[in-house]
C-alpha cells in the first residue's frame, strides 16, 4: 500500500496540477491570497478552486481554441476540459479541478507556454511492474453512493479503500466547502457521512483517479504523479453523472455553464460568477440553484424550464407521500424564486445564446418567446451517466431510448455481469441521491459479502431497502412532473457539437450524406469525439442526430470506451532512469 506520507508532499492531478494543499498550506486554508492571471493580480482565498477564484473576479476566458476561439468554465467537475490554463510550467491544467496555492502564476491555455523540461532516457512502465494494493472492496467514486456502499462494507469488517477524483470526498450532491466557507444542511449531511466513513476505518484516496480496469478486477490508478495497480476481492463502482449537452448557437461562449458548474462554485467556494444569471434546462436543480444565488446575492434574471406547468395532482400526492421533506424543500425553492420576484417560464427553453456589448443575449424559445440579457447562462438539460469505465471492462448494457443513453444491467445485489463488480447510484440510472444512498448500503454489504466476510442483513440494509422502494416511487413521480416538452436542442448546421474539435453541426450531417453511417467512421471523417472530453458531449448528440434521421441506435453505437477512460500524461506512464 502507498504510504501514508505521501499527504506530506503536493497531490497532483492527472495533468501533474497541485490540486490538494501541501501541509504547508493545509492550515491555511481559507485564507487571503494573491495569484496573477495573464500577468494581473487576482485576489483568492487559498484551498478554493481555481475556476472559482477567477471566475469570481470576472475572468471567464480560460483558454483559446487552436481555431483562436474563447473558451471558459462549462461543466465544472473535470469532464469537458474546457476550463484548461498553464500553471507556470505545466500545461493544460483543468482549473476547476485545482486548488489555490500562493504564488500561482496562470495564463490562459492555448498561448504562448514556457515549453516543457524535456524527459529524454525514461522508458514505460508495464502493470505488472508497478505497486499493487489488495484491499477486499475498493469503491470508486466518494459521492453519496460511494461513501454509502464504503461505509456498509467496512461495518461488515472488509478493508476498504474508497478512491476519488476529487480533493475532497462529497462528490456533486454533497459538495463540501473550502476550508472558511460556510455550509449548508446538505453539505453538513455529506460531512457526517465522511466522518462516520473515517472513524469506521475507511481509507479514503483522494486526487486520485481510476482511469483503467482489467480482467479480472485489477484497476490502474493514478495517484500522487505515478501509477499503481489496485487488484481488490470486489469492486464498487460510483461514477456519477454529468449533466447533458445542450447545443444551441453560442452555447460554447464563456460565460455559458452547466448549472452544476455554477452550482458547485457557489456552494464549495461561496464564489458567483457573474451579477446577472439566467438559469435554463429541465429539472428542480434549477430552482434550487436559483434560490442559492438569491441567497447570494446575485439577479437571476429568469429560470426557463423546459416541462410544461405542473398540473397532476396525482403525481404531487405520490411525491408527498414517499418523500414529504424533499417536497417542502422543492416549495422552498419556488417561493424563494417568487418572493425575489424571478420569473418561471414553463414549457420553454434556450434557442440562441449571443455575445453582446452588454452581455450574453439570449433568446428563449417555446410558449415563452422572449429575448433575455445576462452576464452568466446556466444550462441544465438533465444528465448522462459516467459508465465509460464499466463498459470499456465489458459490463453488459442496454440502451435507453427515451432517456438516449446506455444503462448497465445488475441482478438485485447491484451486481454487474462481470462478476466481483457492482455498479451503484447515477452512474446505472438518474435517480437521485436517496436512492444512491440506499444502493450504497445494500451493495457496499454485498460485495463484503462476495469478498468472504459474514453479514446477516443488518437493521441498515433493511432500512436501505425500504428507502429505495420509496424513492424510486418519488423520482418516478418527480419525472413525470419534469417531463420536458422538448428533449433535443434545435440546432443550426453552423452549430458546434464537438467542443473540443469545434466539429459542426453541418460537417456530421456532410458525413451522413457521404455514406459513413458508424460512429467510429464519422468520428474519423471528422474529428468527432477525438478531443480531451473524449465523446461524452458530442457522442449523445451524434447519437440523437442518427435516430433522428431514421438510423438504428443502441448500447453499441456510440463511441467505443477506451482505457484510459480520462486522459492521463505520458509522463504517469514512464519510468525514470534514477529510480
Amino acid at each position: 500500500m502507498p504510504s501514508d506520507k505521501a499527504a506530506d508532499r503536493p497531490i497532483t492531478d492527472p495533468e501533474g496540477s497541485t490540486i490538494a494543499l501541501s501541509s504547508a498550506n493545509a492550515g491555511r486554508a481559507g485564507a487571503r491570497t494573491e495569484i496573477a492571471f495573464e500577468g494581473a493580480p487576482v485576489p483568492a482565498r487559498i484551498g478554493e478552486s481555481l475556476a472559482s477564484a477567477l471566475a469570481g473576479a470576472g475572468h471567464l476566458v480560460t483558454r483559446n481554441t487552436a481555431r483562436g476561439s474563447e473558451r471558459g468554465v462549462f461543466c465544472g467537475m473535470g469532464v469537458c476540459r474546457d476550463c484548461l490554463v498553464d500553471i507556470g510550467e505545466r500545461r493544460n491544467i483543468r482549473a476547476c479541478m485545482t486548488r489555490v496555492e500562493p504564488g500561482m502564476v496562470v495564463i490562459r491555455a492555448g498561448g504562448e507556454s514556457p515549453p516543457r523540461q524535456p524527459t529524454n532516457g525514461s522508458t514505460f512502465r508495464q502493470l505488472d511492474s508497478v505497486q499493487v494494493d489488495h484491499p477486499d472492496v475498493f469503491v470508486i467514486g466518494a459521492g453519496p453512493a460511494g461513501l454509502s456502499a464504503a461505509l456498509s462494507a467496512r461495518l461488515a469488517g472488509a478493508r476498504v479503500l474508497l478512491a476519488d477524483e476529487r480533493a475532497k470526498p462529497g462528490g456533486q450532491y454533497f459538495k463540501q466547502s473550502s476550508a472558511g466557507a460556510p455550509i449548508d444542511a446538505q453539505q453538513e449531511e455529506g460531512r457526517r457521512l465522511i466522518d462516520r466513513a473515517i472513524e469506521a476505518g475507511v481509507e479514503i484516496w483522494s486526487d486520485t483517479l481510476v482511469w483503467g480496469g482489467f480482467e479480472p478486477l485489477d484497476f490502474a490508478v493514478n495517484r500522487a504523479g505515478g501509477i499503481l495497480v489496485v487488484r481488490p476481492r470486489t469492486a464498487v463502482y460510483a461514477g456519477g453523472a454529468y449533466e447533458k449537452p445542450w447545443p444551441v448557437p453560442g452555447w460554447t461562449l464563456p460565460g455559458v455553464m452547466t448549472t452544476g458548474a455554477a452550482q458547485t462554485m457557489w456552494r464549495s467556494d461561496r464564489r458567483v460568477a457573474g451579477k446577472r444569471i439566467l438559469i435554463a434546462g429541465n429539472g428542480p436543480l434549477n430552482l434550487q440553484l436559483a434560490s442559492e444565488l438569491i441567497a447570494g446575492g446575485a439577479e437571476v434574471v429568469a429560470v426557463v424550464e423546459s416541462a410544461p406547468p405542473p398540473r397532476s395532482f396525482m403525481n404531487a400526492a405520490r411525491m408527498a407521500l414517499n418523500a414529504p421533506g424533499l417536497v417542502v424543500q422543492g416549495l422552498r425553492y419556488l417561493a424563494s424564486c417568487r418572493r425575489a420576484g424571478v420569473p418561471v417560464y414553463y414549457a420553454s427553453h434556450v434557442g440562441e445564446i449571443a455575445q453582446t456589448a452588454s452581455g450574453l443575449k439570449v433568446q428563449v424559445a417555446g410558449a415563452q418567446e422572449r429575448s433575455l440579457v445576462a452576464d452568466i447562462v446556466c444550462l441544465g438539460y438533465g444528465f448522462l451517466p459516467s459508465n465509460e469505465l464499466l463498459r470499456a471492462m465489458g459490463a453488459r448494457c442496454s440502451y435507453d431510448s427515451g432517456a438516449g443513453h446506455a444503462v448497465v444491467e445488475r441482478n438485485g445485489e447491484c451486481e454487474t455481469s462481470i462478476a466481483g463488480l457492482f455498479a451503484i447510484g447515477d452512474c446505472t440510472g438518474l435517480n437521485g441521491a436517496r436512492v444512491a444512498l440506499a444502493e450504497g448500503t445494500l451493495a457496499g454489504e454485498a460485495a463484503a459479502r462476495h469478498a468472504g466476510f459474514s453479514t446477516s442483513g443488518t437493521h441498515s440494509v433493511r432500512k436501505a431497502s425500504a428507502s429505495l422502494r420509496r424513492h424510486r416511487r418519488f423520482q418516478k413521480a418527480l419525472w413525470s412532473v419534469y417531463w420536458p416538452s422538448v428533449k433535443t436542442a434545435p440546432t443550426s448546421d453552423d452549430t458546434i457539437i464537438c467542443r473540443c474539435e469545434e466539429v459542426s453541426r453541418g460537417a456530421v450531417l456532410s458525413a451522413l450524406e457521404e455514406g459513413y453511417r458508424a460512429a467510429g467512421s464519422i468520428k474519423q471523417r471528422t474529428r468527432l469525439g477525438m478531443g480531451h472530453c473524449q465523446g461524452r458531449y458530442c457522442g449523445t448528440i451524434l447519437s440523437a442526430l442518427l435516430e433522428h434521421r431514421g438510423h438504428q441506435v443502441d448500447d453499441q453505437s456510440g463511441f467505443a470506451p477506451r482505457f484510459p477512460v480520462k486522459p492521463i500524461p505520458i509522463g504517469c506512464l514512464a519510468l525514470d532512469p534514477a529510480e
